[in-house]
C-alpha cells in the first residue's frame, strides 16, 4: 500500500519548551516533544507518567451515582438477595462480569453470572434475560458493559421486583433508565474526572467504591487488574490518565501473577515465559475471549475466567481456542466476500463509505469484517446481517471521524443502536437498509475530512541516526503501554542510502534486510522492511530515499536497536 506521509513539525514555542524540559529529565528532546504532546510539561508530571502509580487513579466517588450503587450492593448483602452479574458478550462485557461477580463472591454466595446469547438473546439487557433472573429470584442485578439504553427492559424488571445498578461507558439516550443508580464517566453533567475508561473499568471502579465502604484494604483488589487491561487492551480505550495507571499495573499483574483461567489463555497463545505486551491481549489473548460469544455463548469466556483449578481452566482454553479457529475461517470467508462484493460496486472510487448486507452471514463475526473493510479500503464500513427479520451490523470507522454519529444521523431508520465513535452496533428493518445506505453515505460525505480516507502513516518526529542509541530505545520504553491517544512513536529519517548489503529475505522473498547511512553522520542502521521487497530494485540504484520506522530492540543480537520500517518511498530532492 502507498501510504501517505503526514509529518505537523512542532512550533519554536514547542521546541523550546521541549530542550527545557529535556534539560530537566535528560532526556532526548524528541522525546520531550511526544511527552508535551501527551500532555506531560513539567519533570514531575513526566515522573508520574513514566512510572504510573496506583494512588494516582481517582475517588470512585466522584462518580455520580457510586454512592447509590454501594449502598444498594451493602443492602442486597445484609438482606442476604440473590444477586446476578450480567454483561455483553465481547472481551470487555466478560472481563466486567468476572470481576465483579469473583469479587463479590468472596463475600456472599448467594450469586450467580449471566451472558446473553447473541443469536438467542440479543444485545445487552434483553427480556430473556430478566426473566431468567425472575425465575432465579434475583433481587438486584449489576450490569456491565451495557444497559445505560436498556429503558424499557429496566423499567419492566422494576414493576418485577428486581433493581438495576448500570456500569456502562457507551453513548446515553435522551431518556435513561430507572436504575438504582447508573454508573458511565460519559454521561451528560458527569463530575468524574476521566471519561474514556471501559467496562471493565468502571465495574473496577464500583468495587474499588465497595471496598472502601467496607473497609477492605485496596491490595486485595490489585489481582483483578489482569482482567481490567485486557478489557482496555481490547475495547482500544485511550491508554492515557487512568487507563494507563490500570493497563500499567493490570500488565503487571499478567506477567508476574495472572488469575488461573488467563494463566490457561496465555499458555494456550503460546505466549508462556514472554513479557506480555498490549499487543499481545489486543491480537493473542482478546480474539480467544471474544470467539467464545461469537461462536457460541459468552457465558463459556466467564466460565474460563473465572475458573480456579488450573486443569479445568487448561480444558476450557483449549475449548475456546478451537472456537477462535472457526471464527478464523468464517472471518477469512466472509472478508473475500465483502471484498469481491466491495469491487464490483460502481463509482466505488466516488464513494466515502461502505455499507453491505448478505442475511448468509454469520452475525458474530460482521464486526470483524468491518473492521477489515475499514483496514483495506480506508472507509467507515457497515457490514449487515439478517437477525430475528431485522437487518443487524456493526460499524468501524477510520482515524478520527465520529461514526456513532453518523448512525445516530439516521435514528429514525432504526430499531436500536449504541457504541463509541470508533465502534458500534444496529439494527433496523430490513427494508430500511437502501435509504440508511443512502442517508449514512451522505452524512459521511459531509462530515468527514479528505485525509481520513487516505492511508495514512502520521509521523511523530524526523530523527537522524546519530541520535538513535539503547538510551532512546529505553527511554522510549518508559513510554509503554502504548496504545490509542499513546500510539508507539513513528520516526522518520530522509535521503538514507542503502550501504550495500541490503538483500530480500524471507521464505518467499517478500521482506528487505536493510543496512542504511544517512546523509549527516555516516552512521549504519540496521532494519527489517516486511512486505516490502518490490522497494529493492529502487533502494539498490543508489539514489537517496526516506524512511519511516518504529524503534525495536534487535532479537537476534542483544543490546542493539533496529528499524521497523513501514514505509519507503524517493527523496523529494535528488
Amino acid at each position: 500500500m502507498n501510504y501517505k506521509w503526514y509529518y505537523l513539525p512542532p512550533t519554536s514555542e514547542v521546541a523550546e519548551e521541549a530542550e527545557q524540559l529535556s534539560h530537566e529529565l535528560g532526556v532526548n528532546p524528541v522525546l520531550c516533544r511526544l511527552l508535551i504532546e501527551r500532555g506531560v510539561r513539567s519533570a514531575e508530571e513526566a515522573k508520574k507518567f513514566f512510572r504510573p502509580s496506583l494512588n494516582q487513579l481517582h475517588d470512585p466517588f466522584l462518580m455520580d451515582g457510586m454512592k447509590e450503587a454501594v449502598d444498594r450492593i451493602n443492602l442486597a448483602l445484609g438482606r442476604k438477595e440473590r444477586i446476578l452479574v450480567y454483561g455483553d458478550y465481547d472481551v470487555d462485557g466478560t472481563t466486567a462480569v468476572t470481576l465483579v461477580y469473583k469479587f463479590l463472591g468472596r463475600f456472599t454466595s448467594n450469586i450467580d453470572y449471566y451472558i446473553p446469547n447473541r443469536y438467542e438473546d440479543g444485545y445487552g439487557v434483553t427480556d430473556v434475560g430478566v426473566d431468567y433472573a425472575y425465575k432465579q429470584g434475583v433481587k438486584l442485578i449489576i450490569v456491565l458493559d451495557c444497559g445505560v439504553k436498556a429503558v424499557r427492559e429496566i423499567a419492566r424488571a422494576k414493576e418485577m421486583g428486581i433493581d438495576f445498578i448500570v456500569c456502562d461507558h457507551h453513548m446515553q439516550d435522551e431518556e435513561l433508565p430507572p436504575a438504582v443508580a447508573i454508573l458511565n464517566p460519559k454521561l451528560t453533567g458527569s463530575h468524574y474526572p476521566y471519561a474514556h475508561l471501559s467496562g471493565c473499568g468502571v465495574g473496577f471502579k464500583l468495587m474499588q467504591a465497595f471496598a472502601m465502604n467496607n473497609g477492605i484494604e485496596f491490595s486485595q483488589l490489585v489481582p483483578y487488574l489482569d482482567l481490567v487491561a485486557v478489557s482496555i487492551a481490547s475495547d482500544l480505550v485511550p491508554i492515557l490518565g487512568e487507563n494507563r495507571v490500570l493497563a500499567y499495573h493490570g500488565l503487571r499483574q499478567l506477567n508476574h501473577n495472572p488469575s488461573t483461567g488467563l494463566k490457561a489463555i496465555i499458555q494456550v497463545c503460546g505466549l508462556k515465559d514472554k513479557e506480555l505486551k498490549i499487543n499481545d491481549l489486543i491480537f493473542r489473548i482478546g480474539p480467544r475471549i471474544n470467539a467464545s460469544g461469537r461462536i457460541q455463548t459468552g457465558m463459556e469466556a466467564v466460565d474460563l475466567l473465572a475458573e480456579t483449578d488450573y486443569r479445568k481452566a487448561l480444558s476450557l482454553a483449549k475449548h475456546i481456542d478451537e472456537y477462535n479457529e472457526t471464527r478464523k475461517d468464517l472471518d477469512k470467508a466472509m472478508t473475500e466476500e465483502a471484498n469481491v462484493i466491495v469491487d464490483s460496486l460502481e463509482n466505488f472510487e466516488d464513494k466515502h463509505s461502505i455499507v453491505l448486507y448478505n442475511e448468509d452471514w454469520h452475525r458474530g463475526i460482521i464486526g470483524i469484517v468491518a473492521s477489515r473493510l475499514t483496514e483495506l479500503f480506508i472507509r467507515p464500513s457497515v457490514v449487515l446481517t439478517k437477525t430475528n427479520d431485522l437487518a443487524t451490523g456493526s460499524a468501524r470507522s477510520v482515524s478520527d471521524f465520529d461514526v456513532y454519529k453518523a448512525i445516530e444521523s439516521c435514528r429514525d431508520l432504526l430499531e436500536n443502536f449504541g457504541g463509541h465513535p470508533y465502534a458500534a452496533g444496529l439494527s433496523m428493518k430490513v427494508e430500511n437498509v437502501p435509504e440508511f445506505k443512502r442517508r449514512f453515505e451522505k452524512y459521511v460525505a459531509e462530515h468527514i475530512e479528505p485525509l481520513q480516507l487516505e492511508p495514512l502513516i502520521r509521523i511523530d518526529a524526523e530523527l537522524p541516526f546519530r541520535d538513535i542509541s539503547m538510551k532512546l530505545y529505553n527511554d522510549l520504553k518508559k513510554f509503554e503501554p502504548f496504545g490509542p491517544d499513546n500510539q508507539k512513536p513513528m520516526f522518520c529519517t530522509l535521503r538514507v542510502f542503502d550501504y550495500g548489503t541490503s538483500k530480500v529475505v524471507g521464505r518467499n522473498q517478500e521482506h528487505i534486510k536493510m543496512e542504511m547511512v544517512d546523509n549527516e553522520s555516516l552512521r549504519v542502521m540496521n532494519g527489517i522492511a516486511f512486505g516490502q521487497s518490490q522497494q529493492v530494485r529502487y533502494i539498490k540504484s543508489k539514489h537517496s530515499f526516506d524512511i519511516c520506522y518504529t524503534l525495536e530492540e534487535n532479537t537476534h543480537k542483544r543490546n542493539e536497536v533496529q528499524l521497523q520500517i513501514s514505509s519507503i518511498r524517493p527523496s523529494v530532492e535528488q
